[in-house]
């Protein structure tokens, strides 16, 4: 005889289970996705530190180009003009280079030129600003010309803008290719939604009978998707953040280059890809879930 049936042993079998055999598939192709997003978000935050600090070096320093007048010798004007820029407020300090220095500036330029001292070179002034009340150009410009030097100033503001621009350009880099990366996960999410739903289509069909509503329906796999894009999420992030911790530690003090000082800080990054990655899940299988059941008939 076959065993009594026991209530109390009796438990419901969940509309869908806890484990399916397409999960590793999902897991590995949304842990790959948020590993790209972890690194991108990392690269982006390096960009930016790196720009800050090249616009901030060349934002506390100033070249002027001394031109000697007369019969005045260039040194004699670069050593006047850098009396002047020292005793002008705003100045930190303000130092003739020696002739090589232009030298080596314009070398590239004329190749190998065995008389070039005696080329009419001009001099370089370099100016420090003070880090609190920088000095304009047009400060500097006055100081020389009330000294009657002739001199063209030059604050850096140019490559300042180019900077901030490439700046600009990565961040909008960065901030496209996260939205694409999450539009992937979010489509992921919902051809495993579709296909979630459609090896249910009875089941779905028989709760519609017994009173359910879609957005219960729905939300069941809302849920689960859910889960699963966490777990996804938190892989990928912990293989990211390996990665960073690897690049920072071949890269030494100065990072793994000068464009990409990756930073210890910037492993923390990855500690909100867990949940940003279950929430684009969430929202893709709620939409996914609702628009098919309500289309059964």
């Amino acid at each position: 005889m076959s065993e009594a049936f026991d209530h109390h042993r009796w438990r419901p079998a969940p509309f869908l289970p806890e484990r399916d055999e397409r999960d590793g598939s999902l897991i590995f192709v949304v842990a790959v996705l948020c590993f790209l997003a972890c690194l991108t978000a990392m690269a982006v935050i390096a960009a930016d530190r790196a720009a800050s600090g090249w616009t901030g070096q060349l934002t506390g320093e100033a070249t002027v180009i001394v031109r000697p007048r007369g019969g005045e010798t260039p040194d004699a004007a670069a050593a006047r003009a850098a009396e002047a820029l020292a005793e002008t407020a705003g100045v930190s300090e303000a130092r003739a280079l020696e002739p090589s220095k232009a030298y080596d500036l314009i070398r590239p330029w004329l190749g190998d030129v065995s008389d070039i001292e005696d080329l009419p070179v001009p001099r370089l002034v370099a100016v420090t600003l003070d880090g609190r009340h920088p000095a304009t150009a047009a400060r500097l410009k006055a100081a020389l010309a009330a000294q009657n030097i002739d001199a063209t100033v030059d604050d850096h503001s140019i490559w300042i803008k180019d900077i901030r621009r490439a700046g600009g350009v990565v961040e909008a880099l960065g901030a496209g290719i996260f939205l694409l990366i999450a539009a992937a996960a979010g489509a992921v999410v919902a051809f495993a939604t579709r296909a979630g739903l459609a090896a249910r289509r009875d089941v779905v069909e028989v709760l519609h009978l017994a009173g359910a509503e879609d957005g219960f329906i729905a939300r069941l796999f809302q849920v689960r998707f859910a889960r699963v894009a966490g777990l996804a999420g938190l892989l990928g992030a912990g293989a990211a953040a390996a990665m960073g911790a690897g690049l920072r530690i071949a890269g030494g003090g100065g990072g793994i280059t000068p464009a990409l000082p990756f930073a210890w800080t910037d492993i923390l990054a990855v500690i909100p890809c867990p949940l940003i990655a279950a929430a684009v899940a969430a929202a893709a299988a709620q939409f996914t879930a609702t628009r098919l059941i309500r289309d059964m008939p």
